[in-house]
C-alpha cells in the first residue's frame, strides 16, 4: 500500500501533521476517522444485502418471461429520402488535396 512511500516521506509527514493540529486533537482525528469508516463499511454492507428482485410474480410464484420487443419490418419502415447535395459547394479535386498535403 505504501510501497512509494519511504520512512523518511512518512515522518515527514507524521510531523507536518503533528505541527498543524497538534498532539491533542489527533485521537479526535483518529476516532472520526475510524467513525467514519465503520459508517461507510456498514452502508455498503446494507446496500450489498437489499433485496433488489423485482416483485412482478406470475401463477405460481414465477416470474413471466420478457416479451419480445416488435422490430419494424421493411414494410412498415418509412422511405426516407436523401438530402439534397448543398449549394455553392464544391468537392475538393486531386489538384487541390495535393496542393494542400
Amino acid at each position: 500500500m505504501f510501497g512509494s512511500f519511504g520512512w523518511m516521506e512518512l515522518m515527514l509527514i507524521l510531523i507536518i501533521v503533528l505541527i498543524i493540529f497538534g498532539a491533542g486533537k489527533i485521537p479526535q482525528l483518529g476516532e472520526g476517522l475510524g467513525k467514519a469508516i465503520k459508517g461507510f463499511k456498514k452502508s455498503v454492507a446494507e446496500a450489498d444485502a437489499m433485496d433488489v428482485t423485482p416483485n412482478e410474480q406470475g401463477e405460481g410464484g414465477q416470474v413471466p418471461p420478457p416479451q419480445p420487443e416488435q422490430l419494424p419490418t421493411q414494410q412498415q419502415t418509412a422511405e426516407v429520402p436523401p438530402p439534397p447535395p448543398a449549394q455553392g459547394v464544391t468537392q475538393p479535386t486531386e489538384s487541390t488535396q495535393s496542393k494542400q498535403s
